[in-house]
């Protein structure tokens, strides 16, 4: 019996994000590159997004390259870039035929301007699906967003659009990437590690963490149910006794 049949339809994440973690590990473990386990992790990534939308997420967010990882050597930054142009071309009908959008988070000015194109050409095909929305965090690190969303905030009161009394964590999530897309309710880290790497830091405040011991390359549909299981069992009270929900 697959592990979907003990998930309640009715108490599903609406946004899962997921540290995509172990890919290096995992090509080593078998005498390749890092590369090749890069390759081969565009597997899981294919079955974290059906799994999601079969079971009825609406956001997936996936940690695909963080502002630290060009500090990797540059044969492994060239190989991820043009990695993600191939996905992109090879997969662009299956999201177009299954509802899936495509959106981004980072700067993306950073990124090699064919990568760019093909994100925006992606991100524009795929705008009115509306099955399940899947976000690349490209280019992305949590501390960067903030401050970047504290430069405009303080620069809008130095010029008296806002007072500092006006501040709000609403306000501050405005001027986030992330703004109009809920909080991840659950997110998913690979490969054994326990940390958070940067990753969503002002969102995941209230978010239920599931740590796997799978490498990346070896998640399957079945692994992500088995998060969406074990998320199910647990009691968010964001503050409140148990009395009170």
């Amino acid at each position: 019996m697959s592990l979907i049949d003990k998930i309640e339809r009715s108490r599903v994440p609406e946004h899962v994000a997921i540290i995509m973690d172990g890919n290096g590990r995992w090509a080593k473990q078998r005498g390749n590159q890092r590369i090749f386990g890069h390759k081969n992790g565009v597997k899981a990534v294919k079955a974290a997004t059906e799994a999601a939308g079969e079971i009825g997420v609406k956001y997936l967010t996936l940690y695909a390259f963080s502002t630290e990882n060009w500090n990797r050597p540059k044969s492994e930054v060239d190989a991820l870039m043009s990695l993600l142009v191939e996905t992109i071309n090879s997969e662009t009908d299956t999201l177009l035929k299954n509802g899936i959008r495509v959106l981004t988070i980072g700067d993306q000015s950073m990124l090699p301007p064919d990568v760019q194109r093909k994100l925006n050409d992606v991100i524009t095909r795929t705008a009115s699906c509306n099955t399940i929305t899947t976000i690349l965090a490209l280019n992305y690190g949590s501390r960067h967003e903030i401050t970047e969303a504290v430069k405009k905030i303080a620069a809008q009161t130095k010029d008296g659009t806002i007072s500092p009394n006006q501040i709000t964590p609403e306000i501050i999530s405005k001027y986030l990437y992330t703004t109009n897309i809920p909080d991840p309710a659950l997110l998913i880290r690979t490969s054994g590690e326990l940390r958070l790497s940067n990753f969503l830091l002002w969102q995941l405040a209230y978010t239920e963490l599931y740590f796997t011991p799978v490498l990346w390359p070896d998640f399957t549909k079945e692994d992500f149910f088995e998060a969406i299981v074990d998320y199910q069992k647990r009691e968010r009270r964001f503050g409140k006794t148990s009395e009170q929900l």
